[in-house]
């Protein structure tokens, strides 16, 4: 994987329980809310770019939450 851009699993199985937790005390599953990701994190691996022989600009690499050595 050189990139990765999209929500963190854990966020979401967080969500999941409160959605469940929401439907065991009586809401309908119908009555809920549809949401959508808020958080968002980019991960960039930079061993997988040097063996592409691809180099990663500095400006991308400092908004990146992490950087796989």
């Amino acid at each position: 994987m050189l990139m990765f851009y999209g929500t963190r699993l854990t966020d979401q199985y967080r969500r999941a329980g409160v959605y469940v937790d929401k439907i065991l005390k009586g809401t309908k599953p119908g009555d809920l809310p549809v949401e959508q990701p808020t958080k968002f994190e980019l991960v960039i691996n930079l061993k997988t770019a040097k063996t592409l022989g691809l180099t990663i600009p500095q400006s991308l690499l400092l908004r990146a939450d992490e950087v796989i050595q």
